[in-house]
């Protein structure tokens, strides 16, 4: 017999408007205990905002939030605000005095990257301060743990083990991110905040896929079957007279239900946005011997050589701090290097989405900032597209078209700005994180316009789900100036890391084996079969190693098709898992006297 939940938050009815615009109404659903639920909606649509209900620090206009007695409730917010003379470590205990985490508290710090915690949080960046806030609400510890966006200003390595913290033990979560790899890991329900109501689905992002797909196609064809009876019981409204009797009233109130339902819309899926109207030439840039440094401890990159290729679409990878930025800067002639020198292709014209933004008129309509760029946009073959329907297609309403800047979310601000980039129809798009504080349709709808650009694309960015959808090569910045040329995607370098990690670790362990051996004079002799077994494990091992170190060399050559970059990736993972299961094999009966 199955336990039963414990709900932790129950929300019922709620509703909330501003104005005419309504965000949504008489939304239900709850948390249970251990749920780790993720919250996705469309920028704009209220998740903010629900979440600051939630919280109780907004009204609602009806409905109630229903927490367990006593519960202990945290929230990372988007912007977190801090007392700019206070020192790092007393920012972990604001208004909890809770001294006795400090230990705990400087372990997360440390895997945050904080490392001064006497610095005072006015000396901070914004993203700083957002991980001594993230610091802050898990060192809490509380019953109910809510996050808004906490893979923002994230590197890899923090995001993989805020990964693992959140996955261990019984934690209760609600989170908005658009990370859909963390996502994935980390959440155990989605819910959708979709057409003003919510739609729960009991999985993780790929499962939430899948059935969301399922609900709009059988919506979609319910809507169809509503149309083609409205158009009968139409015709039947128009035949009838005004005095009706009992079962014609019945059939007149069921029309108007059904009309309701024909009258609906299902967003359709957006058309690919393909542009063909863009000639960039075969020399783009060559970074010819490039070095960099701000200190001696702070090397960007040491002689640097690379040469871009025509339509190369690039990720570029690595920790907060290891340069990644300054590199785009010194491409776009915005920074200096030391040494060496940079040549781009007389035909190359940049497209630059930066981590900064766009500085708009908050006066300004959101159409008229595009059109200030630009009426149209040339697709290629006597195609056009005007600003308004490009806008549309990155998500923009006719209504929200005509709305002023200042009334747009944070989410939406970053959208528009990307909007002005791509309408000035660049042949090479340089972008610097383009994905925080964009919803999840939008980055479906950016990653396909990526996937069919006809010119050069560099993109760096900590999402690793859209950087395996985009980029088909990686320059991964490791710090102290070592930049690593990767031929593959995001997955595909990470599981090529975690092979060198175990390779490296397993010699390690071989080496002290024999060591180990020599300290322990009593123990059993090894059989026969064990020594046929052991001779034949350091057969099958070394045949491994070299089967491993083959396929690396390969992967790391530049020279492989698609097809085999692929199938030699699958082949990777299967090669470690026996690799493993041999050595650990090895490693006991090393321990056996011959």
């Amino acid at each position: 017999m199955m336990a039963k939940e414990i709900p932790y938050l129950d929300v019922q009815g709620l509703t909330k408007s501003f104005g005419a615009l309504v965000l949504f109404e008489n939304l239900n659903f709850s948390i249970a205990e251990g749920q780790r639920v993720g919250l996705i909606a469309k920028n704009g649509i209220g998740k903010s905002t629900l979440l600051s209900i939630i919280m109780g620090k907004e009204g609602k206009d009806a409905g109630e939030v229903i927490f367990k007695k006593d519960l202990k409730v945290d929230m990372l917010e988007q912007s977190p605000r801090f007392d700019p003379e206070e020192p790092v470590l007393d920012a972990c205990f604001n208004h909890r005095g809770e001294a006795d985490k400090v230990l705990r508290a400087k372990q997360i710090l440390t895997q945050l990257k904080i490392k001064d915690l006497e610095q005072p949080m006015g000396q901070l960046s914004g993203g700083q301060q957002k991980r001594v806030a993230l610091a802050n609400v898990l060192i809490t510890e509380p019953d109910l743990l809510i996050l808004d966006e906490p893979t923002n200003h994230l590197d890899l390595e923090m995001i993989e083990w805020l990964e693992g913290y959140l996955q261990r033990g019984n934690k209760t979560l609600l989170m908005v991110t658009h990370d859909r790899f963390f996502l994935d890991r980390v959440c155990s329900v989605i819910i959708e905040l979709d057409d003003r109501q919510m739609y729960t689905y009991r999985g993780n992002y790929s499962y939430y896929l899948e059935k969301r797909q399922e609900r709009i196609d059988a919506r979609r064809a319910e809507i169809a079957r509503a149309n083609n009876l409205y158009r009968t019981e139409l015709e039947w409204m128009r035949r009838q007279p005004q005095a009706r009797g009992h079962k014609a009233r019945y059939r007149e109130e069921s029309f108007y239900e059904l009309e309701k339902t024909a009258r609906q819309r299902i967003e359709e899926r957006q058309m690919r946005l393909k542009a063909s109207n863009v000639y960039i030439g075969s020399k783009i840039f060559e970074c010819q011997y490039i070095s960099k440094a701000w200190s001696p401890e702070a090397v960007v990159m040491k002689d640097f050589y690379y040469n871009f290729s025509r339509f190369e679409k690039m990720g570029i990878v690595g920790n907060n701090g290891t340069g990644k930025s300054t590199f785009i800067k010194m491409l776009l002639g915005e920074v200096q290097p030391d040494g060496g020198r940079i040549v781009v292709g007389e035909t190359v014209r940049f497209g630059y989405f930066s981590q900064e933004g766009l500085k708009f008129d908050e006066q300004q309509k959101v159409i008229d900032v595009i059109t200030a760029i630009a009426d149209y946009i040339d697709l290629g073959g006597g195609r056009h597209m005007t600003a308004s329907q490009f806008l549309q297609h990155f998500l923009f309403t006719p209504e929200q078209q005509h709305n002023y800047v200042y009334k747009l979310s944070g989410g939406e601000r970053r959208k528009l700005y990307l909007c002005t980039v791509l309408m000035k129809n660049p042949n090479f798009l340089v972008l610097d994180e383009p994905t925080n504080d964009l919803d999840i349709v939008t980055l479906q709808i950016l990653e396909e316009y990526l996937q069919d650009f006809p010119g050069c694309v560099i993109v760096v960015s900590h999402d690793r789900y859209f950087m395996d959808k985009v980029v088909d090569h990686l320059l991964v910045f490791k710090g102290n100036g070592e930049i690593k040329d990767f031929p593959g995607n995001y997955t595909q370098y990470r599981d090529w890391a975690s092979l060198q990690e175990q390779d490296a670790a397993g010699a390690k362990v071989k080496e002290a084996a024999p060591k180990a051996s020599y300290r322990n004079p009593a123990r059993r002799k090894m059989s026969y079969k064990e020594k046929t077994e052991f001779a034949q494990l350091e057969h099958d091992i070394a045949r491994l190693e070299d089967e491993q170190a083959k396929i690396e060399e390969a992967l790391c050559s530049g020279g492989l098709s698609i097809d085999e970059l692929t199938e030699k990736s699958k082949r990777l993972p299967l090669l470690k898992d026996e690799l493993d299961e041999k050595s650990m094999r090895w490693l006991e009966l090393s321990e056996i006297e011959n």
